[in-house]
């Protein structure tokens, strides 16, 4: 009878000793990598900016993140792999202190280490999100670093994805349908196996925002800060953060022409002005930026290559996308913005320039 008694209480003992432990670390764990403006304090981080993506890399079959947001974002998951393709989960954050499980056993057949990459694909006035700590059953690894390759954009709401998960041109916006990973800045930066950092706000102009909301801030403004939708917290000091863009890809001026109006030419080259100094300002008058024109109204491309002829700066170009690009019934999404299938196009509108600019070598390969 005691070699009976002992077995199960033997068996007891050595599942106990092999059940994983939780181990919680804070967001801001070094072996983290974020890529996109933050705010670190204590061991959260948070972030406003569309597209702002993080890796993590952990052993075991769990892992789940603690995090607050002011409003309603939503995030694109992956497992394992890269962000080209569908994502393997969407998830949603709000409120304060919610713990939200993002793998289990369930979803995570085989032991060992794994890889994930957590994205926002909303932009800020969705809200703010802070990520407080991160809980695995086994040891946190350190995530891929930033890759030899950067692309930097500002933009409005092309550039955020707005409506690009739909495909009616006219359904009305709705926060599940943006998605910045599914924009022609991120096929491009896909393309290069380039990482990214957006700074773009829907509506948001060079002079003027789309009709006229928002008066006395714009973009040029909006590239400073740490927080898109919150001056108060400074500005981004480009100087103590590793990244260090291939160049910069703006993406502006529809807005500014909105509504059938447009600024003085003179206003729109001054403020075209800023922008371009707050970009050299963070990284140097050597920087390479590219300035595009949308397709609209016929004077977005004079407006556009005055400014950049009348800045005088060097590495700096200028070049106009063609309304012919689009086919107006199949490539829009919500809100008559560009969908997937219309940023494809874009992206391989922009793609040349991109390689001669950057001396990277077009590729046989699919842009996705």
């Amino acid at each position: 009878m005691k070699i009976f008694l002992l077995i199960p209480a033997l068996i007891l003992s050595l599942c106990s000793a092999a059940a994983p432990k939780e181990t919680v670390t804070p967001a801001s764990d070094a072996r983290i990598t974020y890529v996109g403006r933050t705010c670190v304090q204590g061991g959260d981080v948070s972030f406003d900016w569309t597209g702002v993506y993080l890796r993590l890399a952990f052993e075991g079959r769990y892992l789940a993140v603690r995090v607050s947001d002011t409003h309603k974002n939503y995030y694109n998951v992956w497992l394992d792999r890269d962000m080209a393709g569908e994502p393997d989960k969407v998830v949603s954050t709000f409120g304060r202190d919610s713990l939200i499980v993002l793998f289990d056993e369930k979803d995570i057949p085989s032991r060992g280490s794994h890889r994930v990459i957590l994205q926002k694909r909303t932009e800020a006035e969705q809200g703010r999100t802070t990520l407080h700590s991160f809980t695995t059953r086994g040891d946190l690894l350190q995530a891929e670093g930033l890759r030899p390759r950067l692309l930097e954009f500002v933009g409005d709401s092309y550039t955020c994805g707005y409506g690009a998960e739909n495909s009616v041109r006219t359904d009305p916006f709705k926060p599940e349908t943006e998605n910045q990973n599914k924009t022609y800045a991120a096929i491009l930066s896909r393309y290069f196996g380039a990482d990214r950092l957006v700074i773009a706000h829907s509506g948001q102009g060079i002079a003027r925002n789309y009709g006229d909301g928002g008066r006395g801030l714009h973009m040029p403004d909006r590239y400073g800060y740490v927080f898109d939708c919150d001056p108060s917290a400074g500005t981004w000091d480009a100087a103590s953060h590793p990244y260090r863009p291939d160049m910069t890809i703006i993406y502006l001026c529809t807005n500014d022409f909105s509504t059938g109006r447009q600024p003085t030419a003179g206003e729109f080259t001054a403020h075209y002005r800023r922008l371009l100094e707050a970009v050299k300002a963070n990284y140097g008058p050597a920087h390479k930026i590219l300035c595009v024109a949308g397709p609209g109204d016929p004077l977005m491309p004079q407006y556009v290559q005055a400014a950049v002829a009348a800045s005088g700066m060097e590495q700096v170009w200028a070049v106009n996308l063609c309304p012919m690009g689009l086919d107006s019934d199949g490539d829009l999404g919500a809100s008559w913005h560009p969908s997937y299938a219309g940023h494809r196009k874009w992206a391989h509108a922009l793609l040349p320039y991109v390689a001669t600019i950057t001396g990277w070598p077009l590729e046989d390969k699919v842009l996705k």
